[in-house]
């Protein structure tokens, strides 16, 4: 583990992502993405999956950037195909299935990662107060905490969906300070991308990166942020 001593006095609040921090969540994302394209093709076209790997290069961004970026790839992959077959002309009817799909599976193909539940309890024992905010709908990230037993860490949760932008914007993180009544400059933002990073430091946020998410296929130590993690387990505060 690599550990990260932090001054519990220095902060009021963490906001926590939730895909690639908390919960791995590459089998759900895959399972509904796979039933979204098979919904799309024609039964006489090639069969087309994506796979964990593809899929965590498009994960962050929040779901539309997510089906966008799988009909994009799917369709460079078909290559020749008839021209009949253009995923990328068919996002609406793309997304209305992705969403119905990824509601009933939301949760059954993600699990928890090794350290999340210590590390959310050190964060509350130090005497923070924690809001999740995701570029997931909050419909489905509401249900996800309370389907992996994590709900009752958070007095605010927020999706991509719950404000006009999404991270990287700075506006989430803003008005989830806003919610919980802290300034930016006390509120810790925990996350695994550039994404979080980034909007973390133009909200004016410190940011600490986990080392095991999502990190749109690069290198998360490359990231611009004040410390990193292998678990959240790793945040430790001095005595």
């Amino acid at each position: 583990m690599n550990p990260l001593t932090l001054n519990p006095t220095s902060f009021d609040a963490a906001i926590v992502d939730l895909d690639g921090t908390m919960v791995d969540t590459l089998g759900d994302f895959a399972q509904a993405l796979n039933l979204m394209l098979a919904d799309l093709l024609p039964g006489d076209a090639p069969a087309a999956r994506l796979d964990a790997a593809a899929i965590e290069r498009m994960v962050g961004k929040g779901s539309e950037h997510l089906v966008k970026s799988a009909l994009q790839h799917v369709q460079g992959q078909m290559g020749g195909v008839d021209a009949s077959v253009r995923l990328v002309d068919r996002y609406e009817q793309a997304y209305a299935g992705y969403q119905k799909h990824y509601a009933g599976i939301n949760g059954r193909y993600s699990t928890v990662y090794p350290g999340v539940v210590d590390g959310l309890q050190a964060l509350q024992q130090a005497g923070l107060q924690l809001a999740c905010l995701t570029n997931k709908p909050v419909g489905f990230a509401r249900e996800l905490l309370k389907l992996k037993g994590l709900e009752g860490f958070f007095s605010q949760v927020f999706g991509g969906d719950s404000f006009e932008r999404k991270k990287p914007d700075p506006l989430p993180l803003l008005k989830t300070c806003e919610s919980l009544g802290t300034v930016p400059a006390r509120t810790l933002m925990v996350g695994d991308s550039s994404n979080d990073a980034r909007a973390a430091r133009a909200a004016g946020c410190p940011v600490v990166l986990v080392t095991y998410g999502y990190n749109h296929g690069e290198p998360v130590r490359d990231v611009d942020a004040d410390g990193f993690v292998d678990s959240l387990a790793g945040l430790s505060w001095e005595k």
